[in-house]
């Protein structure tokens, strides 16, 4: 027997001490040797079951005093069921037991990405908690990555604040209309997209902010005028988002939810979990900027690290698992979508990971852009200085010639101010807010954007027939027009400016070009 338990000792004009007692043999040796390290180490086991108990009842107990108000007039009992109800029904689709109706499906040859079905998880008339919503049942794909020197709470505030990154709105908006509606229709049939905003509305807490449960709204734009754009509403739980956490596992789970948001609502957990295999000893500061963009400000491409040479050492194992819901009639073609799906997202937290990794800040932003290319900061006075050269006028109304405010002023500008290359194929290597905006991509997936792939063929005989003038005044207006977003999509501009960008050696580094007044069409 491997007795475990609760010991409450009363203390004196009120209150109590708990201590908790967790005793029990995991069996290491029956696991792969990479994940043995979970299962073997009391310090782990601690911080996975009996620091995460005591903490469930500190919060109970000021709960129960009133210490904690709640958003939305919620109970706090309720809130806590939906947080448990959301990281139960991940943990389902991640286990997959075939004794709760799971069952694996064939693979196309590649065993990158898992996929399992649920035929059991079905509609039911009265909408209990745990019965789902496809009239056929749920396919989950899921799949694993071991990361290495990626600090997970890096990883996942990331995830959480910049979803589009990673997201898809057409894959929210499949799920979330099963709540609605008892057929599923694939993604791609409705002219929808994300309009990159997203608006958190937090619902509850725990005392130190290990976990946050939150209600995110995404807003989507229809393609075509005759169609009204619809939000979706996403129920979110997060856990260990602070770099200081001694917690077992960071997680960011989420499921469609009704605007209305009743008690009893369905849910269709999705998500991310990152379990760390070398715990620390000690928390690392907090203070690592989720800015990609800024951290060029440093010299790196990489995040600001504080947390030293430790997270250059850091083991975890990235779980993903998304779920969907399907018809019977569908459920090759979900599974086929779910698939591609997952492994879309798996190569967006790839290119995440490799920006954010402690281990790569010492590299120069010339390894992340092109061999040779300057710092931000001095991109930012090269781009500046050159304009003024050029033109004769200042970039900025206010110009400042401190590196970090003018790369802030270059970053906010009004305008889509892009950079590319100055090779036979120019490639873009850095852009401002609205200019990733504008190619609506990301600061990371930059550089696999040409400039000759946002002309048309028009637009580009139109660009290179200026290219002469560019080379001989060293500046050149371009007419209004359309060029294409990233995403294939129109966008209209009302003029624009190339300029070539000088350094001191007084070589040309780059391409420099201003949209002013763009548009999506």
């Amino acid at each position: 027997m491997l007795p475990s338990g609760y010991l409450v000792r009363p203390c004196d004009g009120g209150g109590s001490i708990v201590h908790i007692v967790d005793h029990l043999d995991l069996e290491a040796w029956s696991v792969p040797e990479v994940l043995r390290p979970l299962y073997e180490s009391s310090r782990v086991v601690a911080q996975k079951m009996t620091t995460a108990a005591l903490r469930h009842i500190r919060q109970i107990a000021q709960e129960t005093s009133g210490e904690v108000v709640y958003a939305l007039g919620r109970q706090p009992a309720v809130l806590r069921t939906f947080s448990q109800r959301l990281s139960r029904g991940f943990n389902d689709a991640i286990s997959g037991f075939n004794d709760d109706g799971w069952s694996v499906m064939a693979g196309d040859g590649i065993e990158d990405v898992i996929i399992a079905c649920n035929s059991k998880k079905i509609r039911s008339n009265n909408t209990a908690p745990n019965a789902f919503i496809a009239p056929g049942g749920v396919i989950c794909a899921k799949a694993s990555m071991l990361l290495q020197s990626v600090p997970p709470a890096v990883l996942v505030r990331f995830l959480r604040e910049h979803r589009s990154e990673w997201a898809d709105y057409n894959f929210d908006a499949y799920s979330a209309s099963a709540l609605k509606s008892s057929s599923c229709s694939l993604p791609g049939l409705r002219p929808m997209r994300f309009s990159g905003s997203q608006i958190i509305m937090p619902l509850a807490h725990t005392v130190e902010n290990e976990e946050i449960l939150e209600v995110v709204r995404l807003e989507g734009q229809a393609l075509d005028e005759g169609l009204l754009s619809r939000d979706i509403h996403l129920l979110q739980f997060c856990t260990g988002l602070d770099e200081k956490s001694m917690g077992s596992c960071f997680q960011l789970v989420f499921a469609p939810i009704d605007e209305l948001f009743p008690d009893d609502a369905p849910l269709i957990s999705s998500g991310f979990r990152v379990i760390p295999l070398d715990m620390k000893t000690d928390g690392a500061p907090a203070g690592r900027t989720l800015d990609l963009a800024s951290s060029l400000e440093a010299g790196s491409t990489t995040l600001q690290a504080s947390g030293g040479a430790d997270d250059c050492n850091l083991r975890s194992v990235l779980t993903i698992a998304f779920q969907f819901p399907y018809e019977m009639h569908l459920q090759d073609s979900v599974a086929t979508m779910a698939r591609q799906y997952v492994r879309s997202i798996v190569s967006a937290v790839q290119r995440v990971s490799m920006a954010i990794s402690p281990s790569r800040s010492g590299l120069n932003a010339e390894h992340k852009i092109i061999s040779g290319f300057p710092e931000a900061a001095t991109l930012a006075r090269w781009i500046c200085q050159s304009y003024r050269f050029h033109l004769g006028v200042e970039l900025f109304r206010q110009a400042d010639e401190a590196g970090e405010s003018l790369l802030r002023m270059l970053w906010d500008h009004e305008d889509a101010i892009l950079c590319c290359s100055f090779k036979e194929k120019p490639v873009f290597t850095f852009a401002n807010e609205m200019g990733i905006n504008m190619l609506e991509t990301s600061f990371v997936a930059l550089q696999d954007l040409s400039l000759d792939k946002i002309f048309d063929e028009a637009g580009r005989k139109a660009l290179y027939s200026e290219i002469p003038k560019l080379m001989e005044q060293g500046f050149v207006y371009l007419p209004g027009g359309v060029c294409l977003s990233g995403m294939g999509r129109h966008v209209s501009f009302e003029n624009a400016v190339a300029w070539k960008v000088v350094g001191e050696d007084n070589n040309v580094h780059c391409l420099a070009f201003c949209f002013v007044n763009w548009s999506f069409v």
